[in-house]
């Protein structure tokens, strides 16, 4: 889908990237700051990330033989990417929906005390997602919760992989990183 990737980089190049000098979530300074937040909520960008996310996740699946129940990630930069890419193999492939959830930074203080909402249970087979990748950290504590609560993560889809080690900390647990975009090929 050329269309839908040129677009969505356009889109996520016009709303979400930022240059100057920031603090990241991770400490680091850097010279790029990237909000997908910004465009995965955007209505025409939910719509691309869903075409281009699903299209993405259901080669991977198909290539690799897997079968998966849910996607899902921490609150809240993956929920929108989660419900787009949910939305979109619903409406492609009804056969195939994958089933979203969310990761809570804590459990619920109340009620149940889950910390993954939506649609998961014990023994689901997972796609992780996250909006940005630098380190890794806020990926593996979903991925930490998610196996606690009796899930197993056949891969990482992101959005934007920043290319400063976040992929390799992933990779490291055994989980391949699926990102559709990389800071050279989203800046190129």
């Amino acid at each position: 889908m050329p269309d839908t990737a040129a677009a969505l980089k356009a889109l996520l190049l016009e709303k979400s990237v930022r240059t100057g000098t920031f603090t990241l979530a991770s400490g680091k300074e850097s010279d790029l700051y990237i909000d997908c937040r910004v465009t995965a909520l955007d209505p025409f960008g939910a719509n691309l990330i869903g075409k281009l996310g699903w299209d993405a996740v259901r080669t991977k699946i198909q290539a690799e033989g897997l079968e998966i129940d849910a996607i899902g990630g921490m609150t809240l930069g993956a929920d929108p990417i989660s419900l787009a890419v949910g939305m979109a193999s619903a409406t492609a492939h009804p056969d195939e929906a994958l089933q979203v959830f969310t990761v809570r930074k804590e459990p619920k203080g109340h009620g149940r005390g889950k910390q993954i909402e939506g649609n998961f249970k014990a023994g689901d087979t997972v796609v992780v997602v996250d909006d940005v990748i630098t380190t890794g950290g806020s990926t593996l504590k979903a991925i930490d919760v998610i196996e606690r609560e009796g899930g197993k993560v056949a891969f990482a889809l992101v959005l934007v992989d920043r290319e400063e080690g976040g992929r390799q900390a992933i990779e490291a647990r055994g989980i391949p990183v699926l990102a559709l975009y990389s800071r050279g090929t989203l800046l190129a």
